[in-house]
């Protein structure tokens, strides 16, 4: 893309109620391409027409190229020189922040055709434009008896909606179709040397399909030595591989990176899943045996979670001997087991089996066993367990790094106030020695812990850990119980991956202003750092950046600011909050602030492409707050344990306390028009906010829990959930927690216009929910709306659907929080029934 001088025409706001027609005048060219006349074999085509040179215009032309031609300011299309007919695309964009409609015009061309977007429209018939910035092409061709000059206007609707840009160098805002397209890492993996990597990217295209890539690079240089999908690394021998059909057959292969030679390791491989076992001898196969089935008319439910696809269906483990082919069951039972780990040396498999024990706290409860896979000796480590997460071992066998709530193994995790009970979601280590004791490692550490791995090279356990909102990397030393947080550029740490043989990691992350990154990581020589946030040493590793997807993503985009914001409530508590600004912020006027919450028992964390990606909502000229407040994991076991037998009660006074203190801070927000949205707990909050104020303007809820009482025995997840969230407390033991909470027991005090979204497939807080909130407020004559989306669950991902469900967000704030409703009228116009 040349770089070439900025011609933006500005235009500013009319006072006239006649929209002002703009006229371009400047744009980039390609042209003239001359064409050749074909040779005529007969007098008609098969249309029965005869040949014109106006036909010409039909040939194929890559509507992009024109992003390479110059900058054109003269209205004449020049003529081909020998008097051929040619091809000319003249290009130009223009900027909306907001939904608007406008007529574009070609005028003075004999023949052309117009585009938006890539798409074909029509001159003089008016567009609808989504905020974002558009390229208009035109696509024309010049004869010997045309005469041709070249005149477009664009006029809005609205006066001050478009803003012309001329050339490409002025930066575009950030849209929904940016945070729908952009490219990700999915998935990454090392060779046991370290050498080589397994990256995984998908990308959604603008049609909605899904491309799906799996590269083997190398380390060091990022060549690409093969892309295959399904292919993992061999566990010692620093080869990879993946599975085939053969005449009907499945065969087992594996590939050298170095050599790309190929070998068989196996044919007629068993249907299933497997992992490789840390000798390479055999496969470790997970297996599944399909339940008693029921009529599909008229059937039982034999337990509450039986209403979920595949509850009665159960797995098993295998082994699979590679040189005979012997396929061995190494677990039995009516209960699920699962593979959690196995040793370095593939003696011990690390075994847990689950099931349900209704009416205690928690209903589901798990035994994890160490299996010597050369006797099948069996060791108990952990039986009936209720609060554990998962596990890994060490590389001997001989310890097992459990992760589990504060409640586990008795409570010796627990770290919270008299009185309080911690939050099932704040996940916390152990230590267990074989034959030994069980040690908390985590009890005084903030941070929420995640994805464990225990490192063979050097004898370390790596974690991510919620971190405020952020999640960070961590170096646990498993024999003296220190932790390290590891200094890294990025802010959200998404997965990494450590080589069993060599002090090598690679990872990719983002920030809340850039999308994924992948680094590798040095782990040979870490050194000591300072103590940061909440005392916690940090250690700072050699870092190589190997991928940037960002610069990619964000290459002409132009983003707002986002800093950090403190709240102290009125106990002192300090509530961690960002905001996010709009590009070309003025302090001089007054911006429609909306907020975001979760409000439940994770927090909103500093994701670049969320659900509500907060960069696009400052795109469209608002500014955008992001409160976590108490209830959140991330910020240590007494506040994390806030979101339980609360039911939004001191929550919701953070949310609201922040957002009016954070008015009184910033002169630029307009505090008459605030929004607040969240989604599932956060629709609850949203939801229980309207009735303990009148600070919003506008409010939305998708897939928000309106009645405890009902979501509690209705969602799939209502009454495991409520374990989390109403600890030991039921809809016939807490009325003050499971009625007058909920919102619908509230409705009368609700004045704010609320809209309400919701999958009407959504099987963890069903569509009832909404739907019972809506016909109340309806009945009392409060401002309300509601649109679901067919055939979705809780989260909205078909890519129509959430195209249309995100302007359904944006067209609401817009009407209440801009005064303009024209988007919203335009999807949902007022209908007379």
């Amino acid at each position: 893309m040349k770089k070439d001088i900025l011609l933006t025409s500005l235009l500013a706001l009319s006072a006239s109620t006649m929209a002002q027609e703009l006229e371009v005048t400047a744009f980039r060219h390609v042209g003239p391409l001359p064409l050749q006349r074909p040779l005529l074999m007969d007098s008609t085509g098969v249309d029965g027409q005869r040949f014109s040179e106006a036909d010409l215009l039909k040939t194929p032309l890559r509507l992009e190229s024109v992003r390479d031609g110059h900058l054109f300011s003269d209205a004449v299309l020049a003529k081909d020189g020998d008097g051929r007919p040619a091809l000319h695309l003249a290009a130009f964009r223009m900027t909306n922040t907001a939904f608007t409609k406008a007529t574009i015009a070609v005028k003075g061309l004999s023949h052309y055709e117009l585009y938006l977007d890539r798409k074909a429209v029509r001159s003089g018939e008016a567009v609808e434009l989504q905020p974002a910035m558009h390229e208009v092409v035109v696509k024309a061709l010049t004869t010997v008896a045309s005469t041709d000059s070249l005149h477009v206007t664009v006029t809005p609707t609205v006066d001050g909606a478009l803003v012309l840009n001329t050339a490409e160098t002025r930066r575009r805002p950030y849209t929904l179709d940016d945070v729908l397209h952009a490219r990700r890492y999915s998935d990454v993996s090392l060779s046991p040397n370290g050498r080589w990597m397994i990256v995984s990217t998908s990308q959604t295209q603008p049609d909605g399909d899904v491309v799906r890539q799996t590269e083997v690079r190398e380390v060091a240089t990022g060549r690409v030595v093969d892309r295959r999908q399904g292919v993992q690394w061999m566990t010692r021998s620093n080869q990879y591989f993946y599975t085939r059909p053969d005449a009907g057959r499945r065969t087992l292969v594996s590939v050298d990176p170095q050599t790309s030679a190929e070998t068989v390791l196996a044919r007629d491989l068993p249907e299933g899943s497997f992992v490789m076992a840390p000798t390479e001898d055999c496969l470790l196969f997970t297996l599944m045996d399909e339940g008693p089935k029921e009529r599909p008319d008229v059937y039982e439910v034999i337990h509450p979670d039986d209403r979920q696809p595949g509850w009665r269906t159960r797995s098993h483990l295998a082994t699979y001997d590679l040189r005979t082919g012997i396929m061995q069951p190494l677990t039995f039972g009516h209960s699920s087991t699962y593979l959690l780990d196995c040793s370095q040396d593939g003696r011990y498999a690390l075994v847990m089996t689950s099931g349900s024990t209704l009416g205690e706290r928690p209903t589901e409860r798990s035994s994890v066993f160490r299996v010597d896979l050369t006797t099948l000796a069996v060791d108990t480590l952990a039986r009936n367990e209720g609060f554990l997460g998962g596990a890994c071992i060490s590389p001997d066998g001989r310890q097992v790094l459990f992760s589990g709530s504060p409640e586990a193994f008795g409570g010796i995790g627990k770290n919270v106030r008299e009185g309080q009970t911690p939050s099932m979601i704040d996940q916390q280590l152990f230590l267990l020695t074989v034959g030994g004791d069980v040690k908390p490692l985590t009890r005084t550490f903030d941070p929420s812990v995640q994805r464990v791995t225990w490192s063979a090279a050097d004898g370390m356990a790596y974690f991510t850990a919620e971190q405020n909102d952020s999640v960070n990397l961590f170096r646990l030393n498993p024999q003296t119980g220190s932790i390290q947080r590891l200094a890294l550029p990025e802010e959200l740490v998404e997965r990494f991956a450590l080589a069993a043989a060599a002090p090598t990691m690679v990872l990719f992350a983002q920030s809340a202003s850039n999308s994924d990154r992948l680094y590798a990581l040095d782990l040979k020589n870490v050194k000591g750092g300072k103590q940061g946030q909440d005392n916690i040493q940090i250690a700072n590793p050699q870092i190589r950046k190997l991928e940037d997807l960002s610069a990619t993503t964000l290459a002409d985009v132009e983003l707002g600011t986002c800093a950090p914001y403190v709240y102290v409530n009125p106990q002192g508590d300090h509530i961690s909050c960002r905001y996010y600004l709009p590009p070309h912020f003025d302090a001089a006027r007054r911006y429609p602030m909306i907020v975001n919450y979760y409000g439940g028992c994770s927090p909103t964390s500093r994701n670049f492409e969320s659900r509500y990606p907060q960069h696009a909502y400052a795109a469209l000229g608002y500014v955008v707050l992001v409160v976590n407040p108490h209830g959140a994991t991330g910020f240590g076991q007494e506040w994390s344990a806030q979101h339980v037998n609360t039911a939004g009660e001191g929550v919701a006074e953070d949310i609201i306390g922040a957002v009016k203190a954070f008015c009184r801070d910033h002169e630029w927000v307009n505090a008459k028009k605030i929004g607040c949205i969240g989604a599932s707990y956060g629709g609850f909050m949203t939801q229980y906010l309207q009735t303990k104020t009148d600070l919003f303007a506008a409010a939305i809820s998708h897939a928000g829990i309106s009645d405890h009482t009902s979501y509690w025995g209705e969602g799939y997840w209502g009454y495991t959930y409520s374990e989390v969230s109403m600890a030991d407390s039921y809809p016939w033991t807490r009325r003050d927690l499971y009625v007058d909470r909920s919102p619908l027991f509230n409705a009368t005090k609700i004045h704010t216009p609320l809209l309400f979204l919701h999958g009407d497939a959504d099987h963890n807080v069903p569509v009832g929910e909404s739907i019972q909130m809506y016909t109340a407020l309806k009945l009392l004559g409060c401002p309300t709306a509601m649109v679901l989306v067919k055939d979705q669950d809780h989260h909205i991902t078909d890519y129509v659907k959430r195209q249309r469900w995100q302007q359904t967000i944006w067209a609401w704030f817009a009407r209440w929080l801009q005064d303009d409703p024209t988007w919203w009228q335009s999807m949902y116009p007022d209908k007379e029934l």
